[in-house]
């Protein structure tokens, strides 16, 4: 546990930049702490491994005063990960993952092994081993980065900005990747982003900061999307916080319909008479969609790979309703497709039947409780 009581921090021209911070940060949980430029989220994160000294106020690592701990022994408990990843460019990659092992007395073979290790558990194959950082892309990177974070096995992770610097599909890719590493380590991180969606995903619990060092809100991503503290968060968190929200919200049980489908290479002339709108749903040979063909624009012959419209999302039974809409809403047929876990087809749904269920779910919500009998009644 990271506990902030009463911190901040004042530079000597009077800049505040954080101010009276209480914030708790639970053992084994992710707690992203978001803002505007200038809210002091960074400076906030490194006083917890004291590359910046607080002003005043008591940061806790569970029950140890930080002020009291030297900053070599509380950063060898604490792994670092920065937004470029910081790698050192003259050394290879295991080298660089190794760095922390060997600063901890390991030797080098047990400390490279150990990098090698860790390097596959963030999707690194051995192969980039003796590569180096200006080989790798800038996704790679940054899983080198977080890789050498984990190479001591700290029980605190520090992250600022890490997947800022990568294109929007590679930091899906390592957000996801993240929190899978989360769910086999169950590592205590503070995790920094400017980036709300970001901070919905990831987060347990999200400090929304406002210029000055302010602490706005503390709540976990639903509360924060359903129940803003007061004007500035709503708007920090932004219109469209309502559909957000739809991400937490179990889809349960929906009125599928079963979708004709066709396998990827039969004639289009066949597909045809079973399309519907004209559309008809391509699959491969495990039945797991592959797009959509619309017959009245398709050549006659085999259906290739080519000619399917690949916009549509897929949602995962037992999903969330925020899923299942944009998997509506984003078929160019207007017929979402539900798949099982495996990828396989079970049907589809439309939008306005995910709406209808949305609807129905949040009437059911604004409904009071019924009354505790009186006891009278009760009596009978």
């Amino acid at each position: 546990m990271i506990r902030f009581e009463s911190v901040s921090k004042k530079y000597p021209d009077g800049t505040v930049a954080v101010d009276e911070l209480d914030i708790v940060a639970p053992s084994g949980q992710i707690t992203v702490l978001v803002g505007p430029s200038g809210c002091g989220k960074t400076t906030s994160l490194r006083m917890i491994n004291r590359m910046i000294e607080p002003s005043s106020g008591r940061i806790w690592l569970d029950d140890r005063d930080t002020g009291t701990m030297s900053p070599a022994e509380l950063r060898r408990g604490m792994g670092y990960v920065i937004q470029h990843a910081g790698l050192f460019p003259h050394r290879t990659v295991v080298d660089n993952v190794a760095t922390v092992p060997l600063l901890l007395g390991q030797s080098r073979r047990e400390a490279r092994r150990r990098a090698v290790d860790v390097l596959e558990r963030v999707g690194l194959d051995s192969r980039f081993a003796k590569r180096y950082p200006a080989q790798l892309s800038g996704g790679q990177q940054q899983r080198v980065g977080v890789a050498r974070a984990l190479a001591a096995d700290p029980p605190v992770m520090l992250m600022d900005e890490p997947f800022s610097a990568v294109d929007p599909v590679v930091r899906a890719q390592l957000q996801q990747e993240f929190l899978r590493l989360q769910g086999e380590l169950g590592k205590t991180i503070v995790f920094v982003t400017h980036d709300i969606d970001e901070a919905v995903k990831l987060g347990d619990q999200i400090a929304v900061m406002r210029v000055g060092g302010k602490l706005a809100q503390l709540a976990p991503p639903v509360e924060l999307l359903t129940r803003p503290a007061n004007a500035f968060v709503a708007s920090f968190v932004g219109r469209d916080r309502g559909y957000r929200a739809l991400g937490f919200e179990a889809a349960g049980v929906l009125p599928m319909r079963d979708e004709p489908s066709v396998r990827l290479g039969s004639d289009v002339a066949a597909a045809a008479t079973v399309a519907q709108d004209g559309w008809v749903l391509v699959v491969d040979d495990e039945e797991k969609p592959q797009g959509w063909l619309a017959v009245a624009d398709a050549p006659p012959g085999q259906i290739g790979d080519w000619m399917l419209h690949r916009g549509g999302t897929l949602a995962t039974e037992g999903g969330s309703m925020r899923a299942a809409l944009d998997a509506a809403l984003s078929s160019p047929s207007g017929r979402g497709v539900i798949v099982d876990a495996g990828g396989q087809l079970l049907g589809s749904v439309t939008a306005a039947q995910v709406v209808e269920r949305i609807d129905h779910e949040a009437a059911a919500s604004r409904k009071p409780a019924a009354a505790a009998p009186s006891p009278a009644e009760a009596g009978g």
